[in-house]
Parts: structure tokens; C-alpha cells; sequence
């Protein structure tokens, strides 16, 4: 396992613990969208590199 798939998914899913604390805060649907999406991202790219 690569140092870069790690961090990798670990921003993925930091990024994806964001989400659910501005759904629960109630913030803007594009935050959390953009949030949502670059979770995704990181953690697909995470994923491949394994």
C-alpha cells in the first residue's frame, strides 16, 4: 500500500466526515455538494492506487 493511497483515503474520508457535519449544520447544499464531490474523488483515486 502506497503512502499517497493512504492519504489519499484518509482526505476522502475527512473530507466525507465534513459532509455530515454541514448536513447536520444545515449549511448550503452547493458546500456540501462540493464537499461531497471532492470526497468521492479522494477516495476513488485512493481506491485505484491500492
Amino acid at each position: 500500500m502506497s503512502k499517497s493511497a493512504v492519504v489519499l483515503l484518509f482526505a476522502g474520508l475527512f473530507l466525507a466526515g465534513g459532509v455530515i457535519s454541514f448536513w447536520k449544520q444545515k449549511q448550503s447544499k452547493g458546500v456540501i455538494l462540493v464537499l461531497a464531490l471532492g470526497s468521492a474523488m479522494c477516495l476513488v483515486s485512493g481506491l485505484m492506487r491500492l
